[in-house]
């Protein structure tokens, strides 16, 4: 039987074990289901999260309610930006929502700012996360603004296969609110590459039959 303290010592192999006693006997476990929202944009932030386990999606909303999505936690990250807000003492810029069930560790950014201090091992973490998710920023900026919507839609499943596997399970409703475009065109271009054979359409999910057209 795997039990948190396993997980967490798995997911985060790098950190000192004196600082991974503290964060098990500091932090709490959470479990979400799938949709809950972790983080709100606009609210004050009192802690980070760890993910053991699942799938968080983080993105950004408009005041039309558009969905900008910025990147997908996966088991063995945490949001970086969160933390970063915090340390400024500022709200949320973000909403986080378990794409999956998940299972998380609430760390009390108190805590979080003085390990910071103690430990090289969480400094060292902080930081290279903030570098990796500043980077997938930087990507998804750039597919906005200098690629088409095709372009754009073979970037998204990319991440989606590296997140799940060939078996994609969305609709394109979804896929159009986090690219921020029509449902329509979202069909429209996956029926293209369902003709060229590089996928293939079921509802509410997607198979990629040839994952190296996705490569370009």
């Amino acid at each position: 039987m795997i039990t948190n303290e396993s997980l967490f010592k798995a997911r985060f192999p790098g950190l000192e074990e004196d600082l991974g006693e503290e964060m098990l006997s500091k932090g709490k476990i959470l479990e979400a289901e799938a949709n809950d929202v972790l983080m709100q944009a606009g609210q004050p932030i009192t802690s980070t999260m760890l993910l053991l386990d699942g799938r968080i999606k983080i993105y950004r909303e408009d005041e039309e309610g558009n969905e900008f999505l910025i990147y997908y936690l996966e088991p063995g990250s945490a949001c970086a930006f969160s933390i970063m807000c915090a340390v400024n003492n500022e709200v949320s810029q973000i909403t986080a929502v378990a794409e999956t069930e998940s299972t998380l560790l609430s760390i009390p950014f108190a805590e979080s700012i003085s390990w910071m201090r103690k430990y090289g091992s969480w400094d060292e973490f902080v930081l290279r996360n903030y570098r990796q998710r500043f980077e997938e920023l930087l990507l998804t900026l750039d597919q906005i603004a200098f690629r088409s919507m095709d372009e754009r839609l073979l970037f998204y499943l990319k991440r989606k296969i590296d997140a799940e596997g060939p078996q994609i399970r969305i609709s394109h409703q979804e896929i159009a609110r986090d690219m921020n475009t029509a449902r329509e065109v979202v069909s429209r271009l996956l029926k293209k590459l369902e003709q060229r054979g590089a996928v293939k359409l079921e509802r509410n999910k997607i198979l990629v039959t040839n994952p190296e057209f996705l490569k370009g």
